[in-house]
């Protein structure tokens, strides 16, 4: 079973430089934990603060309860796997997943074990008398996340584990790391900045930006209600359209200059104040029939099988895309003003700055 992990309001400084400023998270036992943000961020400094890279000038994290601020990194039990692999050249496979356990001394034939055991579970058994130089890079990561956590680390931290790999690669390693890490059940903090990844291995992930933590939620709370509109816009596609609020008749919704969006999970709002609507392309409706709606123009469309991408302008010229399923029959062909409704039940307000949502939480 995996431990704790409470970074509670951490500090870290370069000279004069306030990088992260009073973080606090919590990260549960055995969890697969994302910190996901653009380069800069930093998610990649949080991560090297867990392990002792970097040392923390205020505040504290502590593992399964116990504070680690002081403890050296060759004494927190923890793994790490890097970008670049880091395998040792001049050491074989195998040579290189025993390495960690011959530092900590133990018997040889426990050593033979625990590799053993831990190829199979990674599935590079076959590659184990090979050089890290005939081994492909998947093949080189497998033997890193093999080397980390065949010590049986109380963490395993990975900071962009997967960008070095070609786009195949990297969907198969994905899938493989998920898959390991629930088999062992250990706690795993993942940085990346790739917002799909972060999607299909989190059991939660934390959104960053400018050191500060914007949400901390499941994928799906993530993508589907995200806090402000930085977090819609980072995870996924987003059109942001500028509204207002009506309330009519006990009735709440939002006004897109005409076209009325009744809704019944806002906050409780004002008459014409003004927001901003994130509408995600899959969460619009095309019509051609002259409905109530957005105006628009379609100027190209793909057909992509499953689904059909729209590329829409609209009065004022911005151009938008919508998804939609695929129908039999023919596409919507270029150039037909159409009309946009969207899913009152998915899409999200903000208010007119976009820092804080207004649909009501479940429950509340």
């Amino acid at each position: 079973m995996g431990v704790a992990i409470e970074i509670d309001n951490v500090v870290k400084k370069y000279g004069n430089n306030t990088v992260i400023n009073g973080l606090s998270l919590d990260i549960n036992p055995g969890e697969f934990f994302t910190l996901l943000g653009p380069s800069g961020c930093g998610k990649t400094t949080l991560l090297r603060m867990i392990i002792g890279f970097n040392s923390i000038e205020g505040g504290e994290i502590r593992v399964d309860g116990k504070v680690i601020n002081k403890i050296p990194t060759n004494l927190r039990n923890m793994g790490m796997v890097f970008q670049n692999y880091a395998v040792f050249p001049h050491m074989s496979v195998e040579e290189n997943v025993a390495f960690g356990l011959k530092t900590r001394k133990m018997p040889k034939t426990e050593i033979a074990k625990l590799v053993d055991d831990i190829l199979d579970v990674v599935k590079i058994r076959e590659y184990r008398d090979r050089m890290p130089d005939a081994l492909s890079g998947g093949q080189q990561q497998r033997v890193a996340l093999a080397r980390a956590i065949v010590i049986h680390p109380q963490v395993l931290l990975m900071d962009e584990p997967l960008s070095n790999l070609d786009a195949k690669l990297r969907i198969e390693m994905r899938n493989a790391i998920k898959r390991i890490q629930q088999q062992i059940g250990i706690t795993t903090v993942y940085v990346t900045h790739d917002q799909e990844e972060a999607l299909a291995v989190s059991d939660r992930i934390a959104v960053m930006n400018g050191g500060v933590i914007q949400q901390t939620g499941t994928p799906q709370e993530i993508y589907q209600r995200p806090s402000n509109t930085f977090v819609a816009n980072f995870i996924g596609l987003s059109n942001i359209l500028p509204a207002t609020t009506y309330v009519e008749g006990g009735v709440q919704g939002v006004d897109f200059g005409g076209y009325k969006v009744p809704m019944t999970n806002l906050q409780k709002v004002e008459q014409g104040a003004a927001v901003v609507v994130s509408v995600r392309p899959e969460e619009f409706f095309i019509s051609t029939e002259g409905d109530e709606g957005l105006d628009a123009v379609v100027r190209t469309s793909i057909f992509l099988g499953v689904s059909t991408h729209y590329f829409v302008e609209m009065p004022n010229g911005e151009e938008m895309e919508i998804i939609r399923p695929s129908e039999t029959g023919m596409l919507i062909p270029n150039n037909t003003p159409v009309k946009l409704q969207v899913d009152a039940s998915k899409i999200n307000v903000f208010t007119e700055n976009g820092e804080v949502s207004l649909i009501a939480k479940a429950g509340a």
